[in-house]
């Protein structure tokens, strides 16, 4: 690795802060949301969901890093990080998103938490929009199906930038942002009414969200000259599942659906050649304002932070195969991979190729930003013996190596998560990824307190080395 490689962790602020009212803090869409069972449809937010009501919202406490990050930063700063990728909540810097002037202990907490980082020689790695968005802005506009929603990103934005010139040179505009499209409710705060074309609703978000984006790329510049300011996608590798020719159109055509028109826009600033096609073969139409257009191709980021944790296999249409669960998309079952307890596959060669195919593509510095594996630890004696994750790690490292041989310029890796946190897709405390014990279950029960698990001294050796011993 190179001197200033990036060696980190990731978080996302509704999955760990907690203190979800506290200090003037909005609602924002993510805490409406239940844990476990029937989570996942929510996603999509069925008609109705805004009335309905469940029995716990984990987002509410979650580990409460609200009122640990001392601790959980100095932990982090034990293991050796220089880099922190972690969010910040819109709704505690502007509770309903359409205020003139932003809730001053909102950002004084964040403050608090650069601070801190800095202190211990961490650089954060700053989210813009981490899968939450103001309540209000999805009650009164339907979130980002509306153009609204570019302008009132644009004032937090710069006041975000405005506030952590001093503090913070690494940012990211928003979190998997091409998930758009499957998750319009979670990815964008927009309900979609049954006499919608989802496919027009899910492009429209897209590209709202990428001028916005485009938008908060030109502001960082200006704001803070010298930061750096990427974008972030799920990227995936989509394998055919054979060579029959309509399998491989397939997996072509799904990529360029689902994580390539995301990329075009932002690296390259605008739409590719088959936009076209692949507008009107959804029944939507590809028609933006000139301006836009030319905020896109003005604004481009600087670098491509993406998640990685599977690869995808994709099929023609008329194939009967069985499913297989991902973060955000759905694949093919691969019999040539494991699984996790979860379902998802494991294919460490998967990242190497997704690092070379987004080099090759667009010829920009890469950053992992997020790649973990969520498993049920036990807790015995203090400590977890969790062999399977650092096997998991390590070689997922190994692969990231390779693909740095190969040519590709990598800036750093976050591993989803320092600490256990609440589970994205499933809402849960038992699915933990964390290289630290939190206690507190699935019915946010516990006493929040911390422990190492064996994967914390093996990352500690990892980063030490800089990535030289990957040794167990």
């Amino acid at each position: 690795m190179k001197q200033n490689f990036l060696w980190g962790g990731a978080t996302a602020a509704n999955q760990i802060e907690g203190a979800y009212d506290a200090d003037g803090k909005g609602l924002s869409t993510a805490d409406l949301l239940p844990g476990r069972d029937g989570r996942q449809k929510y996603f999509s937010a069925p008609v109705g969901f805004l009335q309905e009501s469940f029995p716990y919202y984990p987002s509410h406490v979650a580990v409460d890093f609200y009122h640990h990050y001392k601790e959980d930063i100095a932990l982090m700063a034990e293991m050796g990080m220089n880099c922190y990728r972690m969010s910040i909540a819109w709704t505690r810097i502007y509770p309903t998103g359409v205020e003139d002037e932003p809730n001053e202990a909102g950002l004084a907490f964040y403050d608090k938490v650069f601070d801190c980082c800095l202190a211990h020689g961490i650089e954060p790695v700053v989210t813009l929009s981490h899968f939450e968005l103001p309540l209000f802005l999805c009650k009164k506009y339907n979130g980002w199906k509306n153009r609204e929603l570019i302008s009132l990103f644009e004032k937090y934005a710069k006041t975000v930038f405005r506030r952590y010139q001093e503090k913070v040179k690494y940012w990211l505009t928003f979190n998997e942002i091409n998930s758009v499209n499957d998750l319009p409710f979670y990815s964008g705060g927009t309900i979609v009414l049954p006499s919608d074309n989802q496919n027009q609703v899910g492009f429209d978000m897209l590209h709202n969200q990428c001028v916005a984006g485009a938008l908060a790329v030109k502001h960082c510049h200006d704001i803070i000259p010298g930061a750096q300011i990427g974008c972030m996608v799920h990227y995936a590798p989509i394998y055919p599942y054979s060579c029959h020719p309509e399998d491989i159109l397939t997996a072509q055509q799904f990529s360029r659906k689902r994580e390539r028109l995301a990329l075009e826009l932002q690296v390259n600033g605008k739409y590719p050649f088959y936009a076209q096609r692949m507008f009107s073969e959804g029944g939507a139409v590809c028609d933006y304002p000139k301006q836009d257009l030319t905020i896109l191709e003005q604004y481009t980021v600087d670098f491509i932070g993406f998640s990685y944790y599977m690869s995808l296999t994709a099929a023609r249409p008329e194939l009967q195969l069985s499913r297989t669960n991902g973060n955000v998309s759905m694949g093919c079952r691969n019999e040539n991979l494991q699984q996790s307890d979860w379902g998802w596959e494991i294919d460490p060669i998967g990242l190497r190729i997704a690092l070379n195919e987004l080099y090759e593509l667009y010829r920009v510095p890469l950053f992992i930003v997020e790649n973990g594996l969520g498993q049920r630890d036990e807790l015995t004696d203090g400590t977890v013996d969790d062999i399977y994750r650092i096997e998991y790690l390590r070689k997922h490292i190994e692969q990231m190596k390779e693909a740095i041989a190969d040519g590709v310029d990598l800036m750093g890796y976050t591993m989803w998560a320092p600490m256990d946190l609440v589970s994205n897709s499933t809402g849960e405390m038992s699915k933990r990824y964390g290289l630290i014990y939190v206690d507190v279950d699935d019915a946010g029960i516990g006493t929040l307190k911390r422990y190492k698990k064996r994967s914390f001294s093996w990352f500690k050796q990892v980063i030490k080395t800089n990535g030289k011993d990957l040794n167990l």
